[in-house]
């Protein structure tokens, strides 16, 4: 996808515009970029304005010493829509960006038409063990390691050895050892650190919208989960029903943290279906 960028509080933010009609916003999650959403940018651009950005501190964006919260992540957002004179999405946020669309619904509500939460952060205290020790004393000297070339190499072998074997690695585990390797520089491991422990501490997530949940009640609002996710467990979805009983869940049986990812062509016909109502 051909990325554009912008200069938004002083600093480059890349992203995609693709399409015209109904706008979309799509917000990645932790490690991601805008490529996270390719598949339904495809499937979905020839009906609707779909703006997909690489949050700062990932991907083509830049990665400035700073502030990485949900608040000044949807800030950022809200501002990019305000450059690109859009007055009103459908917010699509996965795992970190589930919990920044949460936050952008909160704080700028008149902004959403509705929202749709994918293995979103922000509904409970659990999270994978694998964030959780990101946020540990010491993480700074290990990130290096995991990232570095010689690591990267003899792992990427293994795994093309299992390929040869019939044997592929779930989407969990491509989708986060894909995003480690992009830690090989000194400000992505920062701006990753930094995003992390502004939401993780070593006992989970720090960040939670139950307080204001129920705000949100009369913003149309869809949650999809895969039932075999291993970052953030699937009863979050129940979680999320329980605080706004109007919502509507969507469980993808079998899928992990990426449904969709795993099953593109049913997250875009489940998606289309809930803007159309």
């Amino acid at each position: 996808m051909s990325t554009r960028t912008t200069t938004l509080h002083g600093h480059r933010l890349a992203y995609v515009d693709r399409g015209a009609g109904p706008a979309v916003l799509f917000i990645h999650g932790l490690l991601g970029t805008n490529a996270n959403w390719s598949h339904l940018v495809t499937r979905l651009e020839t009906t609707h304005r779909v703006v997909v950005p690489d949050l700062f501190g990932h991907g083509a964006s830049d990665k400035p010493r700073g502030d990485y919260s949900l608040g000044a992540h949807a800030a950022t957002l809200r501002d990019l829509l305000d450059r690109l004179d859009i007055d009103r999405v459908t917010l699509v946020g996965h795992s970190l960006g589930g919990g920044i669309a949460l936050q952008l619904c909160y704080l700028f509500p008149e902004r959403v038409d509705r929202l749709v939460l994918v293995s979103s952060g922000g509904l409970g205290r659990s999270v994978s063990p694998i964030l959780r020790a990101a946020t540990l004393p010491g993480a700074e000297v290990v990130i290096p390691v995991i990232a570095s070339g010689w690591v990267r190499t003899r792992l990427e072998g293994l795994g093309s050895a299992l390929g040869r074997l019939g044997l592929r690695p779930p989407a969990d585990v491509r989708e986060a050892w894909h995003g480690f390797t992009s830690l090989s520089d000194a400000d992505s491991r920062r701006a990753f650190l930094a995003t992390t422990r502004a939401v993780i501490d070593p006992g989970g997530q720090t960040v939670t919208a139950h307080d204001h949940l129920p705000m949100d009640e009369d913003i149309p609002t869809l949650v999809v989960w895969g039932t075999h996710d291993r970052m953030i467990p699937a009863w979050h979805a129940t979680t999320a029903h329980q605080a706004i009983p109007s919502s509507r869940v969507e469980l993808f049986h079998g899928a992990g943290h990426f449904p969709h990812l795993e099953e593109p062509d049913r997250f875009a016909a489940l998606l289309r279906d809930f803007i159309s109502r």
